[in-house]
């Protein structure tokens, strides 16, 4: 789910615990958690409402001034036959795991097994071997916005960040507001590397 950084402090207040969205099918699951970017949020209920059973406290809660508000972001970009979704979540206070990997430096087991597993990523790639030039690259141009990095692959954008989203379930990356950077472990497994 995305939401406007506007709402990270209502968020992590509990003052927003709703959202509203229209979608063909429901797009989260109760019980999951996912990573937006106001923090880590865990589903709590699904449900497909009426726009006309909206509450002014719903809207509140989702952190709009009125029923009128809400159902305007929500119309925003919805294909014309979406049902319309109320979403209840709250955020995880715990820290995020990719966080800490991401901060950890690997040594001696541990490096090994990332160096195979990059080299893995791009024995077995259909596009070639991406993996560590990626993270070169990553590393000498930071905050380079994603478009201008995967150009300079001669790769589309969104084949190209699904990639660096591998790299950063490795912990080896952050994203930036534009951009990305290497991760502490990331500075090490290059270094390792070179």
């Amino acid at each position: 789910m995305l939401f406007a950084l506007r709402f990270a402090g209502p968020i992590a207040r509990g003052e927003v615990d709703l959202t509203f969205r229209r979608w063909r099918r429901a797009q989260v699951r109760p019980g999951r958690l996912y990573r937006t970017p106001v923090g880590r949020l865990q589903v709590d209920e699904v449900d497909v409402v009426e726009p006309g059973d909206l509450t002014p406290d719903d809207a509140r809660r989702a952190g709009f001034p009125s029923v009128d508000a809400a159902l305007a972001e929500a119309d925003r970009h919805a294909a014309p036959d979406a049902l319309l979704f109320r979403v209840r979540f709250h955020p995880l206070d715990e820290p995020d795991p990719r966080a800490e990997l991401a901060a950890s430096v690997p040594d001696g087991d541990d490096l090994a097994a990332v160096c195979r597993r990059l080299d893995a990523m791009d024995a077995r790639s259909g596009h070639g071997p991406w993996a560590w030039s990626t993270l070169a690259t990553i590393g000498e141009r930071p905050g380079v916005r994603a478009p201008d990095l995967a150009a300079s692959f001669g790769r589309e954008t969104a084949p190209f960040k699904a990639d660096v989203r591998r790299l950063k379930a490795l912990g080896l990356t952050h994203s930036l507001a534009v951009g990305y950077e290497l991760s502490p472990r990331g500075r090490a497994v290059l270094a390792a590397r070179e």
